[in-house]
């Protein structure tokens, strides 16, 4: 498989700059990756389209103000993207900055000092004096994907994170949830459609460019993930009722895979991955996807591509830009049924 594989032409105007005007007003495109058969629908209509006994698996990470502005102890410039939190005072960030920091060298960010540690990598470790949540609350931004241009502002920190959000340390939302409100998952549940959560801490790597032509060179970044016990009961429960597993974004499907990826049986627990799916994966968990419109040559649409079909995404893409649909984080939405049956 080749990168331009994945390509296709998106005009720039339908890059969504700012959500809907509701969370659950966005349209829905549902691609059966079975048939190829496509419908144009609005969000809502999942309703009508999950059953009884079927299971919604969402990630239930929290967006921190990862973004963070200020300046080195000798005077320069700095913007420092937090990728990851280590324990209540130390994290692995990106840096930003004319000249690269040294250990044990002070940032300032917000009126806070902060302590260079040393380098991880393409990562530099950081120690805040007082919690690490704490003083991103006070001096962070959200951190908005880059092709969104507009500054981070309250309705950010407001419709840039889901409702069911509990557990800070993503860098990225779980984008797919976001079309989900407290009134919609109610109706689901009075339909008798449970729901089961997982943590994955989506990492700025996810907006990494895939920089190499064969994709099989290409490595993934780790984040850190972990399946709750619940949650392995609630998908036996469903399996035991003939129930389907629908993940709630890309990221809850790459944490159920991955903690079935050894032994083909999914089991609680925490762990790191790097588990790349690309066409020709097959799924052991995840019966349906809902999740948005991905970036051209990206991972995220080589896993769609896997879920639903190459041919058949293709397809659903181009009628999405011909029907103008809006696309990425604050974009519109689809649910994908799986080309093949679960391995």
């Amino acid at each position: 498989m080749h990168l331009s594989d994945f390509d296709y032409d998106l005009p720039p105007g339908l890059i969504a700059q700012h959500p809907a005007a509701s969370r659950t007003s966005s349209r829905l495109l549902r691609l059966d990756g079975r048939t190829g058969a496509i419908e144009d629908l609005r969000f809502p209509d999942i309703v009508s389209l999950l059953a009884p006994n079927d299971l919604l698996v969402v990630n239930d990470t929290r967006v921190i103000k990862a973004r963070l502005h200020g300046h080195k102890d000798s005077g320069g410039e700095v913007e420092v993207l937090v990728e990851r939190i280590l324990d209540e005072r130390h994290v692995l960030a990106q840096v930003r900055a004319s000249k690269p920091p040294k250990a044990g060298r002070r940032l300032v960010l917000g009126g806070e000092e902060v302590r260079v540690m040393g380098r991880q990598g393409e990562f530099w470790e950081l120690e805040f004096a007082g919690g690490v949540l704490a003083s991103l609350d006070a001096h962070g931004e959200v951190p908005l994907p880059p092709y969104i241009t507009h500054p981070a502002d309250a309705g950010d920190e407001a419709r840039y994170q889901t409702v069911y959000a509990r557990a800070p340390g993503a860098v990225a939302a779980p984008t797919a949830g976001l079309h989900f409100d407290e009134a919609l998952l109610a109706r689901l549940e009075a339909k008798a459609v449970a729901r089961a959560s997982v943590t994955l801490h989506v990492g700025a790597g996810t907006f990494q460019p895939v920089r190499t032509d064969d994709v099989s060179k290409h490595v993934m970044h780790s984040e850190w993930y972990s399946i709750p016990e619940a949650t392995v009961s609630a998908i036996a429960t469903a399996r035991a009722a003939k129930g389907r597993v629908v993940a709630v974004g890309t990221t809850a499907l790459r944490a159920l895979e991955s903690a079935a990826a050894s032994t083909g049986e999914i089991r609680a627990g925490s762990a790191e991955t790097r588990l790349f799916i690309v066409p020709g994966y097959s799924f052991r968990v995840v019966d349906r996807l809902v999740t948005n419109f991905h970036l051209p040559r990206s991972t995220l649409l080589m896993l769609v591509s896997a879920f639903a079909g190459s041919a058949h995404i293709r397809s659903a893409y181009e009628h999405a830009v011909r029907e103008r649909y809006r696309f990425f984080s604050y974009g519109d939405a689809m649910l994908l049924e799986a080309a093949q049956v679960r391995a």
